[in-house]
């Protein structure tokens, strides 16, 4: 009998071993007896070619034990996968199986089924585990991560085609179908199975069960890890509290949401110490500490960053840096923004939602505040409607359909990070008819996947970026690149070092002693680049030539230069809005 094939009812056995679940071809068979009668059409073959026969009622019954074993024992991160990961006893198994065996026969085909789409549901998991420990370096949150599929699939599309994520979507779909129908016939095959040859199952399930606590008892390994495992259950076990912790943070985040020490400030006791300045706040995409500490990228780096420091003190300017620890890492750009932005720690998804519907001020909304200042958003990332824009107190956003470009993308990247920074000058930094400016800048050309990168080219030859079509053509091919993790660490830091380039080339050029930049890093890049590494931290710099927009942050023992020491301040992304605003207002709030 195949695994398709819906077994014939027998009567019970006079011991009970065997149900109306049996198949009678099939127990023949099993029993090392000639194959059962068949009826004429389909099945006819069985009977002209028994062995065959023989053979696919084996293989598939290996494979529906194979199947089940794959669901109860394959970890749910990548690096976990290995042989070692396969040679062991899931107390799991052993439990279904001394449950399934314990019900009588008319619940026990009910129970399997349930079973097998359990498991299903139970791959289907840790296959999207493995997906998000791979980018944001964490399980799923099957509370908050929802939204995050579309966005997912909003990325396929904008770096692959249309064409490319309707594959993907139609390829995820029917993956998980076919896992779930898979799971419930290899459940329902095992269980008739051991309903049929019920003695046999029962000391099997015993004799494995005294070998789980043997193990346990004397902790036996294989090539590292045990032998004996509950691991399914566990990360059940973690899933339901997260689940718990979940439903609570709403609640938790409402409470630490209402306490701003800034509230009450009169607007003109607001930002005092940088009034008639251009203060910028420019996020640079996966700049994390890994471009720095890694020593496969710090050379280059290093480099990059000391002739900028070099570079912007010819130029005048002052700089100082010190680390920050990002809410999130491998991507959720968005998340680290509005940590930066609100002081408030915004871990996920719900919090962002319940932080832009409410009446939180953010330090870009205080510097509308105070009137004195023109607040804009240079977000070449966004291609459609932000109304959150409003709600971070920006009186003007140019998207990626607004800066004037006319290049191509760079694979996500929608304009290159050179001519965001020449677009803000000509709209914006450049106009002579202007009070001082406070902008919000992200720089994306440091986004996943790296690959073709733009470069460096003259100021003057940027025009209308048709330049780009050219540097497009002589780049790598991302399909290339993310074949190899070290290719896809070398373009990281090509990317990293242009965006630095670009943006001290920008301060050099048309910074003057009113201009103040505060620039970092929203998060680490993915694990494929990180390598291992858990840290959340990213640089941060503090760029100015007027000397008492340095001296206010004297006290925050940041290190001189756009490259912070190992050794300097590290504080988490949300504390930064209030000690900003501290040193540059009121003593006290």
């Amino acid at each position: 009998m195949s695994l398709f094939t819906r077994p014939r009812r027998t009567p019970d056995t006079a011991e009970g071993g065997a149900d109306r679940d049996g198949d009678a071809a099939a127990a023949g068979e099993a029993a090392g007896g000639a194959p059962a009668a068949t009826p004429p059409g389909r099945f006819a073959w069985r009977r002209r070619w028994p062995r065959a026969a023989r053979g696919v009622t084996v293989g598939t019954t290996v494979l529906a034990g194979a199947l089940i074993l794959f669901a109860l024992l394959v970890p749910n991160r990548v690096e976990r996968l290995g042989a070692g990961a396969f040679l062991r006893l899931p107390a799991e198994g052993i439990l279904l199986a001394t449950l399934l065996l314990a019900l009588p026969p008319r619940f026990r085909r009910a129970a399997a089924v349930v079973s097998g789409v359990l498991l299903g549901l139970l791959t289907v998991m840790k296959f999207v585990d493995m997906g998000f420990y791979q980018v944001l370096a964490r399980p799923f949150d099957w509370v908050l991560d929802w939204i995050l599929l579309d966005d997912a699939a909003e990325f396929v599309r904008e770096s692959f085609g249309r064409g490319g994520q309707v594959l993907a979507v139609a390829g995820v779909i029917a993956l998980f179908v076919a896992v779930l129908v898979l799971m419930t016939l290899a459940a329902v095959r095992l269980t008739g199975l051991m309903a049929r040859h019920r003695p046999v199952a029962v000391r099997t399930t015993l004799v494995l069960g005294v070998a789980w606590i043997t193990c346990v008892t004397l902790g036996v390994r294989v090539a590292g890890v045990p032998v004996a495992t509950k691991g399914t259950a566990e990360m059940l076990g973690n899933r339901v509290e997260q689940v718990r912790a979940g439903l609570r943070d709403a609640r938790v985040f409402d409470e630490q949401a209402s306490v701003d020490a800034f509230a009450t400030t009169p607007p003109d006791r607001l930002l005092t110490g940088l009034r008639g300045k251009d203060v910028l706040f420019t996020f640079i995409e996966s700049y994390g500490r890994v471009a720095i500490d890694d020593p496969a990228m710090a050379g280059p780096v290093d480099a990059t960053l000391r002739e900028g420091t070099r570079r912007l003190a010819d130029a005048g300017f002052a700089s100082r840096s010190g680390w920050l620890k990002s809410p999130v890492t491998g991507a959720g750009s968005w998340l680290a923004h509005s940590t930066f932005l609100s002081g408030l720690w915004i871990k996920n998804q719900q919090r962002y939602r319940s932080l832009t519907t409410s009446d939180r001020m953010t330090l870009t909304g205080y510097f509308r505040k105070t009137g004195d200042w023109r607040t804009v958003g240079i977000v070449p990332g966004v291609r459609r409607a932000w109304p959150e824009g409003e709600f971070f107190g920006l009186d003007h956003v140019y998207d990626s359909e607004h800066l004037g470009y006319r290049g191509p993308y760079f694979s996500w990247t929608p304009v290159p990070d050179q001519f965001s920074l020449e677009a803000f000058e000509r709209l914006e930094h450049g106009r002579t008819d202007r009070k001082p400016i406070m902008a919000e800048i992200i720089l994306a050309s440091s986004h996943n996947p790296w690959s073709p990168l733009a470069r460096m080219i003259d100021w003057d030859d940027l025009g209308d970026g048709s330049v780009f079509h050219g540097i497009k053509e002589e780049g790598t091919d991302p399909k290339e690149v993310w074949k190899d993790p070290e290719k896809v660490r070398t373009e990281y830091r090509r990317a990293i070092e242009y965006s630095l380039d670009s943006l001290t080339g920008w301060v050099e050029r048309y910074g003057d002693e009113n201009t103040v930049l505060v620039f970092l890093g929203d998060h680490q890049p993915v694990p494929t680049v990180t390598a291992g590494s858990t840290s959340r931290d990213v640089p941060v710099t503090i760029v100015a030539k007027d000397e008492k927009v340095m001296e206010r942050v004297a006290g925050w023992g940041w290190r001189d230069g756009l490259k912070p020491s190992a050794g300097a301040p590290r504080w988490n992304m949300d504390e930064f809005r209030d000690r900003f605003m501290t040193a540059y207002g009121p003593s006290s709030p």
